[in-house]
């Protein structure tokens, strides 16, 4: 049954008085809740901004009065219900999340606010304001009005610099030249303090190591102003008794590095002079001709801040060492009155140098099917002295359907081996300028592996791949990744009878199948905000392009006419594929706990040329734990095509197609200790944009793919461990496109579909 509180509004407002008065029945005797305070402002009529002003004013009053939910002071009751000492666990445990202490009229100071008050039009250039307050009571509460009348705010005439010694005269004369300020500009001392920083950080770029911001001091100067004008002079001076070390700048005059730093390692080390830099090992630990490149600091070169932070991140993206620590310390007898000089020190640790990781599994998908996986994964770091990682892995998994029905006895077995050479800079024909890349030095993937893949009743699948491609950051949120060489190949053999039907009744599935051999190259772009916890607002984008088959057609043959061209004797596959992923956050709540996360995924495929369909393993498939949760893994689509049983044995592979599409929204909140909720809902599903002929025209992509488009919606638990998140997810589809028209918007919650997954869907 189905009610709307539209229909009953007299009982929601009966409902909220009586609440409201259960609230002012704890308000102790001669106590009044303090509800806030209101700020009014008579301006003089040059002043902008006057509602920027007030909103800025109010967020430095103390304290702050209790907050409401839906026009209900929650946080209070629930106080007030455990200060009784019969509540119950529920009320106790909401009074621990969301409980506030009350704050009275007693203990606001109406004179020390407006002391703050006065303190801060001050800051904001508003001299000689003149303020009053006063409560206003109403039975059991009470709010306070702070009336505020202000002058014209006082203006900058002029911005000058004082005399000081050189060289940091000139240095600091140059860069007031770029100073934000200008002329008639209000007073803010906020923005000295921000110009104070920015002159400090333009400095310590120059060189100068021991400044510091404290040290420089602004004067205002109003003496030759009439009174009535309200404009001042603006001065930049030094601070008394600043040291002279401090206004001098340095230069690096020798650089250290110890490329194998062990705090406890008392041996004796080499030295070895590499570019203008002396290496400590005691052994060769990492060639310094490789090493070198990651450094950006140079002999003889001013002291900068900036290139210190460079040379600390690239040296930590090697991924060879656990800790980079740079040090610099003063050259005291080389001191004169205009320079200084520095000897760099930096001390890297490295990782071990080989390390076996072992991970089992236990796997449940969406699909029934469950069993353990083990992985073991041997890795290498500094192979060759020069921060190269070897990673060989191998894999065993297997696979039975759990559930009966005409699917129950299927397994799957899964072997696999993978060798993954990480090399910290570029492999290619040309050389690259070392400054090219600012940011970071981009990494060369070199990559081989083979999977046996059987499937009892069904078949038996052998694939290699190798790769060679390049990773790099741009920036701190930028990724990028080219890989000029991607070669696939894939071997179908030990066919069943009940296979072969599946694929003659399946013209497209035997298509993607028949092309063995798929070379090409693939292109990607990722924009991630999510590695910074502390934004409010986090956006994340990835953006990837995949095409294959294009060079190789240059050197195809036609074997036969009008059949497909072979290269090596192997029918080769030839696409383009482009995917758009974009994710948005908003967290908030007491350390942004909470999260509204949203997610929108956009796919197509496009085969051509030697090809009618995309190979089976490039196709886009809806449904399971990181798609729509509604829908089992795979069974959704495409478009709006029904299979009579989802149970059979082509549920392994049949529900794809080279359009996908999917919508996500969730929200995301603590319940207690690592344990987190969410309520979620998704959409989505795949279409062909080509017909199979075998689907009946139900799987083509339309104007009408929103009403195709199967929704979902659910619940899930996660339990999150310092970043580790384990998830379950239990949803119910409310629009099912695989249904007729009059049938598919019916929330199914008595069939619901249950998924687990390591890590957030998105």
């Amino acid at each position: 049954m189905r009610t709307s509180l539209k229909k009953y509004p007299i009982l929601i407002l009966v409902f909220v008085s009586f609440y409201a008065c259960s609230i002012k029945k704890y308000i102790p005797k001669g106590e009044h809740l303090y509800t806030g305070a209101s700020i009014e402002i008579e301006a003089d009529s040059t002043t902008q901004r006057v509602d920027d002003l007030r909103k800025d004013l109010a967020n430095v009053l103390r304290p702050k009065e209790n907050t409401k939910l839906l026009g209900m002071h929650l946080g209070l009751y629930y106080f007030y219900k455990n200060q009784q000492g019969k509540s119950n666990f529920l009320n106790k445990w909401l009074y621990k999340k969301i409980g506030q202490k009350p704050v009275y009229k007693s203990a606001i100071n109406k004179l020390e606010n407006e002391d703050i008050l006065r303190n801060k039009l001050e800051n904001y250039g508003f001299f000689y304001s003149t303020i009053s307050s006063s409560f206003k009571v109403k039975k059991k509460e009470a709010s306070l009005i702070y009336r505020l009348k202000i002058p014209a705010p006082y203006k900058m005439a002029s911005y000058k610099i004082d005399s000081m010694a050189s060289p940091i005269y000139e240095d600091i004369k140059n860069l007031t030249q770029t100073s934000p300020f200008q002329k008639n500009a209000r007073f803010d001392l906020g923005n000295l303090k921000l110009e104070r920083e920015r002159l400090d950080t333009e400095l310590k770029q120059k060189g100068y190591y021991n400044f510091n911001p404290d040290f420089l001091l602004f004067e205002a100067d109003t003496n030759q102003y009439k009174n009535k004008s309200k404009q001042f002079d603006l001065f930049l001076t030094l601070k008394a008794k600043v040291p002279k070390k401090a206004i001098i700048p340095y230069k690096i005059r020798k650089i250290n590095i110890f490329p194998n730093y062990n705090l406890n390692d008392s041996t004796k080390v080499k030295t070895t002079r590499f570019k203008d830099k002396t290496y400590h090992q005691d052994t060769l630990f990492f060639e310094p001709k490789y090493l070198d490149e990651f450094i950006t600091l140079k002999e003889g070169e001013f002291f900068n801040p900036i290139s210190s932070k460079n040379t600390a991140r690239r040296l930590s993206t090697i991924g060879v060492y656990k800790f980079v620590n740079i040090q610099y310390n003063e050259i005291k007898d080389s001191l004169t009155d205009t320079l200084g000089n520095l000897e760099a020190s930096i001390f890297l640790s490295p990782l071990t140098k080989r390390a076996i990781r072992a991970e089992l599994q236990a796997v449940t998908k969406s699909n029934n099917f469950a069993g353990p996986e083990l992985t073991l994964t041997y890795s290498n770091r500094n192979l060759f002295n020069g921060g190269e990682t070897l990673n060989i892995s191998t894999n065993i998994g297997y696979e039975t359907q759990i559930s009966s029905g005409s699917n129950s006895g299927l397994s799957s077995l899964e072997l696999g081996l993978k060798g993954e050479l990480i090399i910290p800079r570029v492999i290619a024909p040309f050389s690259i300028r070392e400054d090219f890349f600012e940011y970071s030095i981009p990494k060369t993937k070199i990559s081989l592996s083979t999977t046996y893949l059987n499937r009892s009743k069904l078949y038996t699948l052998l694939s290699g791949s190798a790769l060679f491609g390049y990773l790099w950051n741009a920036n701190k949120y930028t990724t990028y990744e080219f890989n000029p060489i991607s070669v696939n190949y894939t071997s179908l053999s030990n066919t069943t009878t009940e296979f072969q039907d599946i694929l003659n009744s399946n013209s497209f599935l035997k298509s993607s199948f028949d092309q063995q051999f798929i070379s090409g190259l693939t292109f990607s772009y990722t924009y991630n905000e999510m590695i910074n916890s502390a934004k409010s607002h986090q956006f994340y984008l990835q953006s990837t392009l995949d095409v294959a088959g294009n060079s190789i057609s240059l050197l195809s043959k036609e074997k036969e006419v009008g059949k497909s061209k072979q290269f090596l004797g192997l029918e080769y596959a030839q696409y383009a594929k482009a995917d758009f992923d974009a994710r948005y956050h908003y967290n908030f709540g007491d350390k942004n706990e909470q999260t509204i996360a949203a997610r929108l995924f956009a796919g197509y495929g496009l085969a051509y040329g030697n090809s009618d369909v995309i190979p089976f393993v490039k196709q886009y498939f809806s449904g399971g734990p990181y798609s729509v949760r509604a829908f089992n893994i795979r069974s959704l689509g495409p478009g709006t095509y029904d299979e009579n049983n989802a149970q059979n044995a082509s549920s392994f592979f049949d529900k794809t197609g080279n359009i996908r599409l999917e919508a996500n929204i969730e929200y995301r909140f603590p319940i207690y200790s690592f344990f987190k909720g969410a309520v979620f809902a998704d959409a989505g599903n795949v279409w062909n944009s080509v017909a199979n002929p075998d689907f009946k025209g139900k799987d083509t992509f339309t104007s009408n793919f929103i009403n195709e488009l199967g929704m979902g919606a659910g619940i899930g638990l996660r339990v999150d461990v310092q970043g580790f998140v384990i998830r379950f997810d239990l949803a119910a589809p409310f629009h099912d496109p695989a249904l007729a028209l009059d049938k598919r918007w019916d929330f199914r919650v008595d069939e619901p579909v249950f998924n687990f997954a390591i890590g957030y869907s998105f």
